[in-house]
């Protein structure tokens, strides 16, 4: 496996969309790949628009921006994949999608590329089923949105070498991202699996009447949140005193929420009720309330990557 140049971007959705742009403002040859051209075409306006985002908030110059735009380029072909270095496979997740995907395009691609899946959650071993040479296959979760937030999850499925896992740390960390490895595959990762833990307490919380989702958000953003943005679990525990820690796990851990469901979620999805895609979820986003929401939290996320990750 050579050095890592030309890199191509397989789906044009969110987070395709993201990451092209992130490997052209480091200089790299990258190509936004989708099968259809309508969606290549609304790629590109929406490019242009999150550069404008980008200059307006401070977190690129005009001339910056520019060269991004300039640097990306936009294929339905799939030749692409023959002279690529490196893939980032975005596309939906399905396995079976995925699966047919990879069946293809690792036999397109050179035999010393480095393939990823950008998937949130999907087994990295079962999908390497469908690659050739499934050794050069990992993971490579980013998180949305990807321009701000620093994490990339590098997960090795059965047969991924560490030659390929130190290559992807390598390349994630010379786009100033803070990669972690996984050493053995779980579902969820890292990420989703703490994620998700919390959830499933606040969920508790407000179905059992202890608080309003309102002040369960009010509790980790000013609390919790506001620590972990800083320090992780580990660090807070030796920070605050493992005995201390160790006395409160033994009352309270037997307390927590096991639930294997969240009947308060799957009522408002059966309802329409998705969030701010819809318009309502634990909150009201309509009238405007939507873009609000979004820009508010990209607001906060700027100023949080400002003064902990901005280089300069």
């Amino acid at each position: 496996m050579g050095s890592i140049n030309n890199i191509v971007i397989a789906g044009a959705g969110t987070m395709g969309i993201s990451l092209v742009q992130i490997f052209a403002k480091y200089d790299y040859k990258v190509t936004l790949y989708n099968r259809a051209t309508p969606s290549l075409e609304k790629a590109k306006k929406q490019i242009v628009f999150s550069q404008e985002n980008l200059v307006s908030t401070g977190m690129a110059t005009e001339e910056e921006s520019k060269r991004v735009i300039k640097k990306i380029k936009y294929t339905t072909d799939k030749n692409v994949f023959k002279d690529c270095d490196f893939v980032v496979e975005t596309i939906v997740e399905n396995m079976d999608v995925k699966h047919n995907f990879w069946n293809e395009i690792s036999s397109i691609a050179k035999e010393d590329a480095v393939l990823t899946s950008n998937t949130s959650g999907l087994s990295i071993t079962e999908l390497a089923k469908a690659v050739k040479k499934p050794e050069r296959f990992a993971g490579m979760h980013f998180w949305n949105p990807p321009h701000l937030v620093p994490l990339v999850e590098i997960i090795k499925g059965k047969k991924t070498t560490d030659e390929t896992a130190d290559i992807i740390y390598k390349l994630a960390g010379d786009i100033d991202k803070k990669p972690v490895v996984l050493q053995k595959e779980i579902n969820g990762f890292i990420g989703n699996r703490l994620q998700f833990a919390v959830l499933r307490e606040a969920v508790n919380l407000v179905e059992a009447g202890v608080a309003s989702a309102e002040d369960v958000d009010k509790a980790v953003k000013y609390g919790i949140g506001f620590r972990y943005a800083c320090i992780g679990p580990f660090e807070t525990t030796d920070l605050g005193g493992l005995n201390t820690f160790n006395n409160i796990a033994k009352y309270l851990l037997p307390q927590l929420s096991n639930a294997e469901s969240m009947p308060i979620l799957e009522k408002k999805v059966e309802k329409g009720q998705l969030g701010v895609k819809s318009g309502q979820g634990f909150y009201n986003y309509k009238n405007g309330k939507d873009k609000e929401a979004i820009d508010s939290r990209d607001e906060k996320f700027i100023k949080l990557y400002k003064t902990f990750y901005q280089k300069g």
